[in-house]
């Protein structure tokens, strides 16, 4: 058995409390260099990155000590960070320094040395000071040490491969959970298994209600065993997906019948028990001697096997312990993760960084992929508030607002050099100025260190936050390019009017997919899956995917005469035409539902839109049911909204097109007999969009399609999906909006539908 330096002391040497009080820390970039800056300030003949092995039992433990000063027999564990070393909370401190006594016990054994200095460095990477935490070990007592940390990790790990052996047996003879595969679902789940073998990344468009997610995990798991994956990650862009997700991994068998750990992970803010409490001993209960507990809590969740959002809870609280950091533990025991897109592809995504850490080979399975794009778009982009700055700089403590000053003269510096303070968004092609972004970065390392000296985050917690927000902007920043675009504006004025009004920045991404090749590279398959995937070469290009990834198209199992889709091209929903046309939208509505009463959705382009569509339909006839999606809603309002749609019901549920309910529901049968979709589904032509169309005109010679027609047509592909869910379902789609006639547009729309232009009334 083979085990790392650093997942070894991770599972054995924490104790004491969970403390997430901010410290602040460098990045990736800055670490390495820190590293560089330590080890060549060593003596000639210090050894740098040494690989050192030690075996106990059948346990072998692996690892590469930073530094070693054969001279002096000094090994060094080195870390980076920013700010006093004194503040390293007590469990990470515990961790750096069983680290440095392994390797020192390594090179005890290797060596054949009876002493050996072992020393924990830390180094502050803005003053360039070295706190370092020394003691000299003999080989006997750190024989001791590696000797404990190893037994306490054995009999985990002998669980653990016997669970993998039981894990990749069961799932080389996993069966279809039905008699039968839907149309097309057998050719997708063999295309996944496939795309896995041949380590390839897919893209897969296949209709609404063949069943798509169960074929995607039947394929990624029969594929598991021979590949030799460590995890399979589902992500989602909605909580829909997840229970989807979920229900699918419990039709397959888990955990009852298939040995499989599956992990749903949920928002840290939806799983916190205290939310008034921040995370530490001192405030929370379930903070307090985390660690200590967390063997324990940790053993009953890997023999649960099912972590579902209330399942870890209930385990985690049995234990006294935090939901959603024993959630974040068992990340790394667990064959299946089910999460939001956020944890593999954002800038700082767990997921990514556990498995390139750990050298996982996982496979991705991303469900309707058609969100990625825009969902990405955001987790690249930045934006630094001149308002809140400003807010925040007024209000600030003394040591933290002198910090800020710096950074507030430079902001006015730049104000003067743009002279347009009346412009929305002045356009920085070269992006940020570099002296700027040096400043802003030190001012913001000022602030979060001052900050953790004060341990006080919950008072300071608005600072916090923004010194959060200045660390992404540096380092969407840092990695700026043609894929973005530079703004400053709108401009702010500090409280009082007094000083020169300064100019927000955002950094805008157009095309994600050069943030996203790493992410591909991370996985040694992934499928992407989605009733609208169209164009291919636009979502490929968008995306990033390698040249190879391969593409299928899979035919709808439905029937044409099974939907009807009718355009009204007398009716023009366009902003201009919208309040002339009304009363011809909800005549449309009107008669439809009379010519067959039952559930119906009907979507919109804005909530504008759709409450005066709403009051409109009100005025004309008064024998139709009405409920309706509202700004803000709460989930279980939403709830609410979907258990309108009962067997047998009547009525029309009226929302906003690309919202919560224009994809990831299901509403079978009788419960949805027809759609009408009042919005060609395009984004609003303004000033943003249109500098986005310019600069995709530049890179792809595409830009009107690839900012307004493909982004709106899928969207609308979508909500009609809702309609026909099983072969025996039947219903109606009305387009309402003349443009669905065009070719440009009928082209995007599915293949086996036989759309008609409606005669008007």
């Amino acid at each position: 058995m083979l085990v790392a330096v650093r997942t070894l002391c991770h599972f054995t040497a924490r104790s004491g409390d969970l403390d997430l009080r901010f410290t602040p820390s460098p990045t990736g970039t800055e670490g390495i260099a820190g590293h560089q800056t330590v080890t060549a300030r060593r003596a000639a003949g210090y050894q740098r990155e040494v690989p050192l092995s030690a075996r106990h039992g059948p346990l072998t433990v692996q690892g590469r000590a930073d530094g070693f000063d054969s001279v002096a027999k000094r090994v060094e564990e080195i870390k980076t960070r920013r700010g006093d070393a004194g503040l390293v909370p007590p469990n990470h401190q515990a961790l750096h320094r069983a680290q440095a006594r392994v390797y020192g016990w390594m090179l005890c054994e290797q060596l054949g040395l009876a002493h050996i200095e072992v020393a924990l460095v830390y180094f502050d990477i803005d003053s360039g000071q070295e706190t370092v935490l020394s003691e000299s070990c003999s080989a006997e007592e750190l024989q001791a040490f590696f000797g404990d940390l190893c037994r306490r990790y054995l009999d985990w790990a002998r669980a653990e491969q016997a669970h993998r052996r039981q894990r990749d047996a069961a799932l080389s003879a996993l069966a279809f959970p039905f008699d039968a595969f839907r149309p097309g679902q057998r050719e997708l789940a063999a295309d996944v298994y496939r795309a896995q073998v041949r380590s390839r990344h897919l893209l897969a468009q296949a209709p609404t209600g063949i069943g798509k997610t169960l074929a995607t995990l039947f394929g990624g798991l029969r594929a598991a065993p021979s590949q030799h994956t460590d995890r399979l990650l589902f992500l989602t862009a909605r909580t829909t997906g997840r229970q989807l997700a979920l229900d699918g991994l419990a039709r397959l068998g888990a955990p009852q019948r298939l040995p499989l750990r599956v992990l749903e992970r949920v928002a840290r803010d939806k799983a916190c028990e205290h939310p008034d409490k921040a995370c530490h001993g001192e405030s929370c209960p379930l903070a307090r001697g985390f660690y200590d507990r967390l063997p324990a809590a940790r053993a009953a969740a890997a023999q649960t096997a099912w972590l579902d959002r209330d399942t870890l809870r209930e385990t985690a609280l049995a234990h006294g312990i935090c939901p959603y950091y024993l959630g974040q533990e068992m990340q790394r025991w667990s064959d299946v993760l089910v999460g939001d897109y956020n944890h593999w592809f954002d800038v700082g995504a767990h997921w990514f960084a556990l498995a390139q850490e750990e050298g996982w080979q996982v496979t991705l399975l991303v469900d309707e992929a058609h969100n990625l794009i825009e969902r990405a778009r955001k987790m690249y982009s930045a934006t630094l508030d001149a308002n809140e700055f400003l807010r925040l700089r007024h209000s600030a403590p003394p040591d933290v607002r002198r910090a800020m000053d710096t950074l507030h003269r430079r902001w006015s510096a730049l104000a003067r050099e743009l002279e347009t303070p009346d412009s929305d968004a002045t356009p920085l092609p070269g992006g940020v100025p570099a002296d700027w972004l040096t400043t802003l970065q030190n001012t913001a390392a000022a602030i979060t260190e001052q900050l953790a000296t004060a341990r006080d985050t919950a008072a300071d917690a608005p600072l916090l936050l923004w010194a959060f927000e200045a660390m992404h902007f540096v380092r969407i920043a840092e990695q700026f390019g043609e894929h973005s675009l530079c703004e400053a504006g709108p401009w702010a004025a500090a409280p009082g009017g007094r000083g020169r009004r300064l100019p927000t920045l955002r950094i805008r991404n157009v095309v994600p997919g050069p943030w996203l090749q790493e992410r591909w590279q991370g996985a040694r398959s992934a499928t992407l899956f989605s009733a609208t995937l169209a164009p291919v070469g636009h979502i490929r290009s968008m995306l990033g995917l390698p040249e190879d990834t391969a593409h299928i198209d899979l035919p709808s199992p439905f029937a044409a005469e099974q939907l009807q889709v009718r355009i009204a091209p007398w009716i023009s929903t366009r902003y201009r035409d919208r309040e002339r046309s009304l009363d011809a939208l909800v005549q449309v509505i009107a008669a439809q539902y009379h010519e067959r009463p039952g559930n119906y959705l009907a979507f919109f382009s804005s909530f504008d839109y759709l409450d005066r569509a709403l009051q409109r339909l009100g005025q004309t006839t008064t024998d139709i049911p009405v409920w309706s999606q509202t700004r803000g809603m709460a989930e279980a309002d939403r709830d609410a909204f979907i258990a309108r749609f009962a067997d047998g019901g009547r009525g029309i549920g009226f929302a906003v097109l690309g919202g919560a309910f224009g994809e990831g529901i299901d509403l079978p049968g009788e419960r949805l007999v027809g759609a009408f979709i009042a919005t060609l589904g395009m984004p609003q032509v303004n000033a943003d969009n249109e500098r986005m169309r310019e600069r995709l005109q530049a890179l792809t010679g595409n830009g009107h399609d690839a900012t307004y027609l493909f982004p709106g047509v899928m969207k609308v592909v979508q909500a009609a999906g809702r309609v026909i869910r099983s072969e025996q379902d039947r219903g109606v789609v009305w387009l309402l909006d003349d443009r669905y006639a065009r070719a440009e547009v009928r082209r995007l729309l599915p293949a086996w539908w036989q759309v008609a232009i409606a005669a008007r009334p």
